[in-house]
């Protein structure tokens, strides 16, 4: 199935207790449903002491959220916008539904 969002594209997320807030999508976890946003969901990890992390301690990181909370932003209007799909030149393209702009290919045939 398709996917709406990738990385590297900045969303608005639509609900939750980061609900309005605006960041970059880090990763897609395309099994699960779920995708990490730059800023968004910050949960304190506690890790023992290692040599990555010598003082060991308790570090924020960004949790992943279920994808359906998260619209990608028209770059035309800079709002949230719905996604269809249309093929061009051969490939499937991501469409903002209002604006009609082009968001980049999603990948596939």
């Amino acid at each position: 199935m398709a996917r709406h969002i990738k990385s590297g594209d900045q969303v608005m997320v639509i609900a939750g207790a980061d609900k309005g807030k605006v960041g970059r999508v880090l990763r897609v976890i395309a099994e699960k449903d779920r995708v990490v946003v730059e800023g968004i969901n910050r949960v304190w990890k506690h890790v023992r002491p290692s040599r990555r992390y010598p003082q060991g301690g308790r570090i924020q990181k960004d949790a992943a959220i279920h994808i359906s909370n998260v619209l990608p932003l028209d770059p035309t209007t800079g709002k949230p916008t719905r996604v269809r799909f249309e093929m061009r030149e051969g490939r499937k393209h991501r469409i903002a539904v209002k604006s009609g702009t082009d968001l980049g290919p999603t990948g596939k045939k």
